[in-house]
């Protein structure tokens, strides 16, 4: 079997979001454990690996590559030169390669790795760990629909998939990429929020996460437009618009905006070696 039709997934990294990947491709019946491979830097996390998911687990990435239609880089952004150190003359092209670590353009990777190598440029978040996740995709120099194509159906195992041109992959990067950490922040003075009206953090945490939940659940399911919601549970001279007053007046939307535009320019920076 050539190994653009190879059913092999190399996963070259098994900390959260390889592992998250592994394990949203076994549950779905997607990969069986003996079509994926995944590595670890230390022998005794790809022995947990190997115990937990019955997948085989080296810490040997060029053993992991050979024969694998897939290949999924999912180190850290410090670690990646080494690895494609490693894999760069090895990886053929016949086979995808996907990269999830952030801030590393296609152009870095295909300049240390064998010529027209498709590369495939992943921008996942943290809640692809728990399969709720989102992620961005694009396209490198060599990389045509049908790598795409295969990148998004193993990625949609984590979550929602969209394709962007990779001059967008640091807004991706600003927005769904740390957007969680502006959801947790929101959602860390709303709990405060309600330990100073009396409730216990107990209960207040429990108001606010099932909100958050449910309201994204709502906007994505149901497909409304975040006005038409926030309208809804607006009452004219009720309480959700004396609390609207107090955001707006404190600038939280402007705020918003300033942050995430901070958020891609560091991104930018990042990209460059900053």
């Amino acid at each position: 079997m050539s190994e653009t039709g190879a059913r092999k997934v190399a996963i070259l990294g098994g900390g959260r979001i390889g592992e998250a990947l592994l394990s949203g491709l076994l549950s779905s019946g997607w990969r069986a454990a003996d079509e994926i491979a995944v590595t670890s830097r230390r022998e005794e996390r790809a022995a947990e690996l190997h115990e937990r998911h019955g997948v085989e687990a080296t810490t040997s990435n060029p053993d992991a590559i050979e024969g694998a239609g897939l290949v999924v880089v999912a180190v850290k952004p410090q670690d990646i030169d080494t690895l494609l150190g490693q894999i760069g003359g090895l990886v053929t092209p016949q086979q995808t390669l996907v990269s999830v670590a952030a801030a590393i353009t296609t152009r870095h990777i295909e300049e240390r790795i064998a010529e027209g190598i498709p590369v495939v440029r992943a921008m996942p978040n943290s809640p692809s760990t728990v399969h709720e996740g989102m992620a961005g995709i694009s396209a490198g120099t060599h990389a045509g629909d049908e790598h795409l194509a295969l990148a998004e159906e193993a990625l949609a195992h984590l979550g929602r998939v969209v394709r962007v041109q990779e001059s967008w992959m640091d807004a991706v990067t600003a927005v769904s990429g740390s957007g969680p950490a502006y959801f947790a922040l929101l959602a860390e003075a709303m709990i405060e929020a309600g330990i100073l009206l009396g409730m216990s953090r107990e209960i207040s945490t429990t108001l606010v996460v099932q909100t958050m939940f449910g309201t994204a659940k709502q906007l994505r399911d149901e497909g409304m437009h975040p006005v038409e919601l926030r309208e809804a549970v607006t009452s004219p001279g009720g309480t959700t618009i004396a609390a609207i007053r107090e955001l707006e007046q404190a600038g939280v939307r402007a705020a918003f905006l300033n942050a995430i535009q901070a958020a891609m320019d560091r991104a930018r920076e990042l990209a460059e070696g900053g």
